[in-house]
């Protein structure tokens, strides 16, 4: 596949040089505003590839990034800056590094976090939100389940392995996925090493963000956030069907916080939908209509 982004780099705060993929709207299409996409706990920008193309293709610029700690950006000198209120932060120090006076964010699931977030420390920044299978609330269960792999180590890998790898973790969350699909998916989530052999591509301290006391602890501070941000701006809940992180009732509370807000679900997904899907993309691209 051709390489359809440039590489984006800004600094954060703290001195972080941080990456993004930056997808230029289709030539000849008018320039209609920015898509500010970010991906969830281990994930990176590259998970939004196809959705980019969507978007793109309606005149719409996206950067898909990945946090600190991720991918091309830089992992962090203190651990303990992997945490929304940081990662919102190094959101305003991009949009700030490209003049960029507000965006539409599309959040996924610790990028909902990021999101709501953002909306609390910036509201004038955010045009619109997609806040893609995650909320306020979150099972513990669910939480236990992804700390049970998320940051954990594994030894080096080749592509047929980390493919078995990727698929052994996932595979009931996208039951539909081909071989391809998940070949894709490892593609995604692994780097190669000097030898060939693949590692994970995140700082394995990224998982103190999932902290289940701290999500608890902070509940009443992200609903807050959620109808501050539903009250000012078109926002789109996007659940999967079989998801255990975002339970239908908590899809259903976030989405009625404001007339403005809609709630789609995505058959046969769980988390996270990848936003290709024709339910969520037909939804997204009705968002930034509204928004436009």
């Amino acid at each position: 596949m051709t390489q359809s982004y440039d590489d984006l780099y800004w600094n954060s705060n703290d001195g972080l040089r941080l990456h993004a993929r930056d997808h230029a709207p289709d030539a000849g299409r008018a320039a209609r505003g920015t898509v500010v996409c970010i991906p969830g706990l281990t994930r990176n920008g590259a998970d939004f590839d196809a959705l980019a193309d969507v978007l793109t293709a309606e005149g719409w610029r996206v950067i898909a990034v990945d946090l600190r700690g991720r991918a091309g950006s830089e992992r962090a000198y203190d651990p303990s800056s992997y945490n929304p209120r940081a990662y919102a932060d190094d959101m305003v120090a991009l949009l700030r590094s490209q003049n960029i006076a507000k965006a539409v964010f599309v959040g996924t699931s610790l990028g909902v976090l990021v999101t709501i977030t953002l909306a609390s420390r910036a509201p004038e920044r955010i045009a619109g939100a997609v806040l893609n299978d995650a909320g306020p609330k979150v099972p513990r269960e669910a939480l236990a389940r992804i700390g049970k792999y998320a940051g954990k180590p594994v030894p080096p890998m080749d592509l047929v392995q980390a493919t078995a790898y990727v698929e052994s973790i996932g595979r009931a969350a996208f039951p539909r996925f081909s071989t391809d699909d998940w070949r894709q998916m490892a593609v995604r989530t692994f780097r190669p090493r000097s030898d060939g052999l693949l590692e994970l591509d995140y700082d394995p301290a990224v998982i103190r963000t999932t902290r289940p006391w701290l999500l608890w602890l902070l509940r009443p501070v992200l609903w807050r956030a959620v109808r501050g941000l539903t009250a000012r701006v078109p926002v789109l809940v996007v659940r999967g069907a079989l998801s255990d992180i975002l339970p239908a009732d908590v899809a259903r509370q976030m989405a009625a916080t404001s007339e403005s807000a809609r709630l789609v679900e995505v058959p046969d997904v769980g988390h996270a939908p990848m936003l290709s899907e024709p339910e969520a993309r037909d939804a997204i691209l009705a968002l930034l209509e509204r928004v436009a």
